[in-house]
């Protein structure tokens, strides 16, 4: 049998999921009206987290944060049973990982940091990406059950709290991103373009599959071979500025990152590639 703690959107539709594979999942929710909505769909909810746990060998958790991940499996503790293991899918910090993967195995379970690159569509589909980082034993043990859930399950070693600190760099990336999109039509709405010319743009010019190169680039470190000189990549950020300014619109990113490429003037890296902002952090 299964418990699940936390149905919310995405831990809904993975019990959605795994009642589809034909498991027992028991079900808890702070609102328990949450949990109990699922009943119509085959699982058993319980008021009370130490209730849902009874029986179960595994324990999937998805709440929102360190603090309620601690609150909850503390709460429920009482009804786990010896050796049952705790599947937490939460997007939390990497010291909270690692102290609950320690305290958890000081007493006798085993807890399991399982972050996931998944939205709901993609629990209810079993596509998408989770992470797990731990013992190769506790990988062994966990990954036929954790595979089936995803899309691919992404092995990141045996250090507890490295899949917690992937999941928040992937998180950064589609901050920066929204970011970057929120600055494009901003720029776009300045200079009388629609969102649907960017649309247009992309349809053909694809930077995301490019990507991995960058990146690549970025940590070679090789800044005398440039494809873009920082002395023009800061004439473009400028116009971008100008031109925001003119059309009375403010970006987010650009004029960060200007910063930084003006401080990098200063040390006379003009001709050297712009990627060289990022040199102090390799």
């Amino acid at each position: 049998m299964i418990a699940y703690l936390g149905t919310g959107l995405l831990g809904a539709n993975f019990t959605r999921a795994l009642l589809a594979k034909g498991e027992t999942v028991h079900v808890w929710n702070r609102t328990f009206e949450k949990a109990k909505a699922l009943e119509a769909e085959g699982a058993k909810a319980f008021e009370h987290a130490a209730e849902a746990v009874k029986g179960a060998t595994r324990i999937h958790i998805t709440v929102s944060d360190d603090a309620a991940v601690d609150s909850v499996l503390e709460t429920a503790s009482a009804g786990f049973e010896s050796g049952a293991i705790i599947l937490d899918h939460t997007t939390t910090s990497v010291e909270g990982a690692i102290q609950r993967t320690s305290t958890w195995a000081a007493r006798g379970i085993t807890y399991v940091h399982a972050p996931v690159f998944m939205g709901p569509s993609n629990a209810l589909e079993s596509s998408g990406f989770m992470l797990i980082s731990d013992r190769k034993d506790v990988h062994d043990k966990v990954s036929p059950w954790l595979s089936p859930m995803t899309g691919k399950l992404l092995n990141f070693g045996e250090q507890p709290g490295k899949a917690a600190g992937i999941k928040l760099i992937g998180n950064l990336f589609l901050l920066t991103l929204t970011g970057g999109f929120s600055d494009m039509l901003a720029l776009a709405k300045a200079m009388g373009l629609s969102g649907n010319d960017i649309a247009t743009l992309f349809e053909s010019f694809n930077p995301g599959a490019a990507a991995p190169g960058r990146l690549k680039r970025v940590m070679s470190a090789d800044y005398d071979n440039p494809s873009w000189e920082l002395q023009m990549a800061r004439k473009d950020a400028r116009l971008m500025m100008e031109e925001a300014e003119k059309g009375r619109k403010s970006l987010q990113l650009v004029p960060a990152i200007a910063r930084e490429m003006d401080r990098f003037l200063e040390k006379g890296f003009a001709h050297k590639d712009w990627s060289i902002i990022a040199s102090e952090n390799l």
